[in-house]
This record gives structure tokens, C-alpha cells and sequence, in this order.
């Protein structure tokens, strides 16, 4: 009997249809193209969506854990869980858990790494973000990526990778978190103090959902957008996750090879 193989390919997940093609599905199918040995499952570790699709859409995604389970009774042998989460935080700890939990169930079962974990991953994580960036960032103007932010102490890689986009890419570039810190407002006064005209707001996220089209390019007055204008920057919008981008695609394609080749 043959060998049963999959990748489990696990992100946060989106409501919105146009982000699940364009970031995750556009994602899972390089995974698939590079790895067609192995089969590519699906899983989302937030409970909220993946309620909101079952109501909306009645289409049931699995939790990381029901995916396991499924995995399990299907006789999978060797399993290699790949997380499209940007860094260590509680939804990556969720992964974790799971993880643990069915690691006496399968031959196999290993767990790569986010986007941001070694000290090598924010270099490349630079170096992939060149592929979205203007050609020149002039002097009176900058970047401003927005993150999503945790109270877990994984939100340091926020400021990790702060350091390096403006140590190897370019100074005027900003990390701000829809939650907690860094902070738009603590981005504000380095942005005047640079005497900066115009500002290009990015999402530093997977998919370009809810907090990207609502609190970063929404119409509403606290949205990024309108803060920014508030304050007198002309601002420009690039609405497009990290999973449409084929660098950072092919980030998550290097972790799971090195998965396969760490025993």
C-alpha cells in the first residue's frame, strides 16, 4: 500500500472570497505544484471565520485539530503542517497544541515554522517585500505597513522586522499595528519630524481582509487611511495581502522543505 502524504497548510483564514483566491488558494496551489507527492489540505485556526463561512456559504473548514483527526482516520502516515501565519503568536500556539496532540497518531509529523521565526527569516522577509515596493521612495515619502499586533510576546518580531526593513530596505518604512504597538499614532510624529508628504499604506498580513479593506483603506474616520489624511499626508493604497506575492509564496515553500529535510 502506498505511502499517504499531506501537507496541511493552516493560515488564520478570510471571509472575504476575493483574499481566500488571491493569498490563501494562490498559496496552497504553489505548495501543491512544488510538492505533488504529497496531498494539500486546508485548515483555518480562526473559530469566528470559519463559523461565519459554514452560516454564510455552508461550506465547513476544519479547525487544525479536525483536520488531524481526518488525516488520521484516512491513514495519512506522514504529515507536514505548514502554517501561513506571520510570526509565534497564540494562533501559531494553537497550531502547536495540535500538533502535540497527534504526534503519536501518524509515522511522521512535523510542524514548519511562520513567516518570521529565526533570525534569517526577516532578511528574506525583506528581500520578498521588494517585490511589491515602488521602484524609489522618495525623501518626503514613506511606507507604512499595516500589522495586525498581539499582546503575545511574539509581537517583538514586529519591531525585529521594523529594524531590518529600515536597516536593508529602505528608512522610511514603518510597521503599525491595528492592535497594541507599534502604533500609528506613535508613527505620526516621526513621519512630521521627516517632514513626509505622501504616505503608501500596505497591509502586513496574509490576506487583504477585513482589517486591511475596513481599518487601514476604510471610509470609516478612525481607519488608517483617514487618520493619515487627517493629519495632512496625501496617502496612496495598496490592497493586496503577502500571500499574492510569489516571494513570500515560495517563503513558506522553503520551510516546508526544510521541515522534510530536518528529521
Amino acid at each position: 500500500m502506498k505511502n499517504k502524504k499531506a501537507i496541511l497548510v493552516v493560515s488564520f483564514g478570510t471571509s472575504y472570497k476575493d483574499a481566500l483566491k488571491n493569498s490563501i488558494e494562490s498559496t496552497e496551489n504553489i505548495i501543491k505544484d512544488k510538492f505533488n507527492d504529497y496531498d494539500i489540505k486546508r485548515a483555518f485556526t480562526s473559530n469566528m471565520i470559519i463559523r461565519k463561512i459554514l452560516k454564510r456559504d455552508n461550506i465547513k473548514i476544519d479547525t487544525p485539530k479536525e483536520a488531524l483527526e481526518k488525516l488520521k482516520k484516512e491513514q495519512y502516515e506522514e504529515i507536514i503542517v505548514q502554517p501561513l501565519h506571520i510570526m509565534f503568536g497564540e494562533e501559531y500556539e494553537k497550531i502547536k497544541t495540535a500538533v502535540k496532540e497527534y504526534k503519536d497518531s501518524f509515522k511522521s509529523i512535523k510542524l514548519g515554522r511562520p513567516l518570521l521565526f529565526k533570525t534569517k527569516d526577516y532578511k528574506i522577509a525583506v528581500d520578498a517585500l521588494k517585490n511589491q515596493m515602488p521602484n524609489k521612495v522618495e525623501n518626503d515619502e514613506a511606507v507604512i505597513l499595516m500589522g495586525h499586533g498581539t499582546e503575545h510576546e511574539a509581537n517583538a518580531a514586529y519591531f525585529q522586522y521594523d529594524y531590518y526593513l529600515k536597516e536593508y530596505l529602505n528608512s522610511n518604512i514603518y510597521i503599525a499595528n491595528v492592535e497594541g504597538v507599534p502604533s500609528l499614532d506613535s508613527v505620526i510624529p516621526k513621519l512630521k519630524g521627516k517632514d513626509i508628504k505622501k504616505v503608501l499604506l500596505m497591509p502586513f498580513m496574509l490576506v487583504a481582509g477585513d482589517h486591511a479593506k475596513c481599518d487601514m483603506a476604510g471610509d470609516d474616520e478612525d481607519s488608517f487611511k483617514n487618520i493619515l489624511k487627517s493629519e495632512g499626508f496625501e496617502v496612496e493604497i495598496y490592497l493586496k495581502g503577502l500571500g499574492e506575492n510569489k516571494e513570500f509564496q515560495n517563503i513558506y515553500v522553503n520551510h516546508i522543505k526544510d521541515s522534510m529535510e530536518n528529521n
